[in-house]
């Protein structure tokens, strides 16, 4: 909504500067000398993602409790709100309001540059050179017109997560390198009788991911950068991204009743059919294997059997075949947040704070000295993909802005719920771009 190569590749990342159009600073505020720091009491609200029980939501409320032992003044409340909920909902309502979180979620891209013009966000910029410097290119996500507003905690792509054994009672001898042979696979997966591809199009975004690809594998690199830079959606390569998806579509590779099926987070969501053996494949962020862990009935079995590969490339396209789609997840502090916000931020992107994140196995660290914390082999299979990767493109509705974002997503689900067109996810674009 969610690290991608060895964290220090994830780093080297070349991020456009598409991707940090222009922005005006949210002003800069004065912080109290590192002296003054934890001399009186202080509460910092935190919201984040981590919503569901387990290993993600423990973790934060660990590091909440150990930065609390190192410095006593500083009490953190926390709220896990679902993604959906916090990115749409009540981080927007809370950040118009008097009294928004000191800390909270922030996923960088167009949406931070949203925030930052609207003058929600403190700068940073001063304080956190060093974090910057450690994790390298990928902090520019979070950055704006120069100017820090923000960390990233984890970065990585997205791929297909995969059964091994269904492909392998399917008789799949090898995860598919094109689209062509992801058709085939799907073929052989519905003649024994198992559900392709699973997708939780209720939430909207896990469904819009699909075309995201579609518009990776169709879209020069060039084209995405200006699209990203100037919301430019002139190019035809837009529209190609939707009919390919249509067709992909009409194959019915996904299962039934697709377009209500929460995403994550739910036996019965899209990663729930996953976990539980009840569909072969999910297209998902790095992040998928501590929502699977989650919803598992049996997550012994789940480790025997769960795999993870590149999204396929289209023989042909004019997108880059081995570029890939990702992203990361991210701490912002409210403008007018204590200066004790700034250093638990920094706190939470150490690396040892970092490599107790990967050991979790939530996602991949996005600084450099946490790569040892990735012991799941899956998650090692993405780091690997990700040094490979040739340009990582930031998730479409975060590069574009949550105006575009949400009237893109809303298009392509209409596509998915058989009464959209193509055509009308471009004009979709296009009408909130002059908003």
């Amino acid at each position: 909504m969610a690290i991608k190569r060895r964290v220090r590749t994830v780093l080297a990342l070349s991020i456009t500067t598409a991707l940090l159009a222009t922005g005006c600073s949210g002003g800069e505020s004065e912080e109290p000398a590192e002296s003054e720091l934890y001399k009186n009491p202080v509460t910092l609200t935190w919201w984040h993602n981590a919503s569901e029980d387990g290993p993600g939501k423990e973790y934060w409320q660990k590091v909440a409790k150990d930065f609390n032992a190192l410095h006593p003044t500083v009490t953190i409340e926390i709220e896990g709100i679902e993604t959906n909920q916090l990115q749409r909902t009540r981080l927007p309502a809370a950040l118009l309001s008097n009294d928004p979180p000191d800390i909270f979620q922030a996923w960088g891209g167009g949406e931070i540059r949203e925030q930052v013009e609207a003058g929600y966000l403190k700068d940073i910029t001063e304080q956190v050179k060093d974090e910057v410097a450690n994790i390298g290119g990928a902090a520019e996500i979070w950055a704006v017109d120069g100017k820090q507003y923000g960390l990233p905690f984890r970065m990585g792509i997205e791929g297909i997560w995969y059964n091994k054994d269904m492909f392998a009672q399917a008789g799949i001898t090898a995860p598919p390198t094109t689209f062509d042979e992801l058709n085939d696979a799907v073929t052989k997966l519905k003649a024994i009788n198992v559900v392709p591809i699973a997708v939780g199009a209720g939430d909207k975004w896990p469904a819009a991911h699909w075309w995201y690809n579609f518009a990776l594998r169709a879209c020069s690199v060039d084209t995405l950068k200006k699209a990203a830079k100037d919301l430019d959606f002139e190019d035809p390569c837009f529209l190609k991204a939707g009919e390919d998806l249509k067709a992909f579509i009409d194959t019915k590779p996904f299962q039934n009743n697709f377009i209500a099926t929460p995403g994550q987070n739910d036996p019965t969501s899209a990663n729930g059919l996953l976990a539980n053996g009840k569909a072969a494949m999910e297209l998902m962020g790095d992040w998928n294997k501590g929502t699977l862990d989650n919803v598992a009935e049996d997550q012994e079995k789940l480790n025997s059997f769960i795999g993870w590969f590149p999204v396929p490339a289209i023989s042909g396209s004019p997108g880059d075949p081995k570029a890939a789609l990702g992203g990361g997840d991210g701490f912002a502090c409210a403008k007018n947040a204590p200066a004790e916000c700034v250093e638990f931020l920094k706190y939470i992107v150490s690396p040892e704070v970092q490599k107790g994140y990967a050991e979790t196995g939530q996602g991949l660290p996005a600084a450099k000295g946490a790569e040892d914390g990735v012991k799941d082999p899956a998650l090692r299979s993405i780091l690997e993909a990700t040094t490979s990767a040739t340009y990582v493109q930031l998730w479409l509705d975060t590069a574009f802005g949550s105006t575009v974002g949400n009237a893109m997503n809303d298009g392509i689900v209409a596509i998915f719920a058989g009464n959209g067109t193509p055509q009308q996810v471009v004009d979709a674009m296009k009408s909130a771009a002059r908003k």
